[in-house]
């Protein structure tokens, strides 16, 4: 099975397998029905601070990206990592995202995660 990122404002397909968000907040403009999501486990997420300390420009990426897979070492994040993980055991799955770049995003961190 394969786990891909891409952008949830992209029009769904066939190959996506089950879609899962992995924003903490929805994503803007976007109706429910249109974005197609089939998971949305919040506990996965980065934290608030963690988000606004990214996007307010003080860290790099790789420092963000170390700092969101220590949050993700936290029980409840753990959880959802490991049923995310299960899935993309069974099934393809598509982690989406809101981010303009996600290949600089926190779905990249996790598709490392959940393919070693």
């Amino acid at each position: 099975m394969s786990v891909r990122v891409r952008r949830v404002y992209d029009p769904a397909e066939p190959e996506d397998g089950v879609r899962v968000l992995v924003d903490r907040l929805w994503p803007r403009g976007l109706a429910k029905d249109a974005a197609r999501v089939d998971e949305w486990p919040k506990a996965l997420t980065p934290s608030t601070e963690l988000r606004r300390w990214y996007h307010a420009g003080e860290g790099t990426y790789e420092e963000f990206a170390e700092r969101y897979e220590a949050e993700l070492v936290a029980e409840e994040a753990a959880e959802a990592l490991d049923g995310v993980r299960d899935l993309a055991g069974k099934r393809d799955v598509t982690l989406l995202t809101a981010s303009k770049t996600p290949e600089q995003s926190h779905a990249t961190v996790l598709v490392r995660l959940l393919e070693g």
